[in-house]
């Protein structure tokens, strides 16, 4: 047993040329920002297997599982569960493994540069406040491309809802469609205004500007308590949305979660 451990110390001292070949849990929770527990947790479903043990019993990890945690956290990025993921890494062919990293690769690029077009637009609704000009209607939309989300709408809330909502969208027309946009441009940027002068979620000024969003929802769906507060959370959990309300200031999303979470408690049933 003393051989054994001894040989994984050797692992994960440096090299002669000053690489490595192993890192104890501890470490690679550091270098990946992650929990020990998940790396544990990981461990525990088959997902990412240590390559050995060092004294003590702390796990080890070599270079070819922290390319697999690499894929893993990337993976999970783009809200892949983790039964799908296992059986991505589990892949024992590596050409699969590469194309599906490529893939990946290409999905991120795509959301960053989604996440570039969203940003340009609300900055510049925001400018047009600022500067009292006012935006042409096509231009409030220049970053939205709601259609290659539909699919993913129609799993999570039915074909029925999905519907409703684009018929709802539809019937409001172009000057609809474009008073709509700026009274979302106009309750984002209160509410980071707001936010920035320390104001409490709990204040008026915060709830009216709350009840003027919840109005906005109901057009085309109205949620009741449980439901305003999860759409609140998922405001936060899902990259898109966060990046759409912290491009009105860093933060706003978790302040609207927690903003609509009183005023479910105190307004809806």
């Amino acid at each position: 047993m003393d051989a054994i451990v001894h040989a994984a110390l050797d692992r994960a001292r440096p090299r002669s040329d000053g690489r490595r070949d192993a890192w104890t849990i501890g470490e690679v929770a550091r270098l990946a920002g992650v929990t020990t527990r998940t790396l544990r947790h990981y461990d525990a479903v088959g997902l990412l297997r240590p390559t050995g043990a060092a004294a003590g019993g702390r796990r080890l990890y070599g270079r070819a599982e922290l390319l697999q945690l690499q894929q893993i956290l990337v993976l999970r990025e783009l809200d892949v569960g983790l039964p799908t993921i296992a059986e991505i890494v589990g892949a024992g062919d590596e050409t699969v493994r590469r194309g599906r990293l490529r893939e990946h690769h290409a999905r991120l690029l795509a959301e960053r540069d989604r996440f570039d077009r969203l940003a340009r637009t609300v900055e510049s609704t925001l400018r047009s406040f600022e500067e009292g000009t006012e935006m042409a209607a096509k231009d409030l939309y220049a970053g939205f491309d709601s259609s290659q989300y539909e699919a993913e709408a129609r799993e999570r809330w039915g074909d029925e809802a999905v519907e409703r909502s684009n018929a709802s969208w539809e019937s409001l027309g172009p000057d609809g469609r474009a008073a709509f946009g700026q009274e979302s441009a106009a309750i984002g940027h209160g509410l980071a205004e707001l936010m920035r002068t320390g104001a409490d979620v709990t204040d008026p000024r915060v709830q009216a500007l709350v009840e003027r969003h919840h109005r906005q929802i109901a057009m085309f769906w109205t949620p009741g308590r449980e439901a305003y507060i999860g759409l609140g959370q998922m405001y936060v959990d899902d990259e898109r949305f966060t990046a759409t309300y912290d491009a009105f200031a860093p933060g706003l999303a978790p302040y609207l979660r927690d903003s609509m979470a009183v005023y479910a408690e105190a307004r809806l049933s």
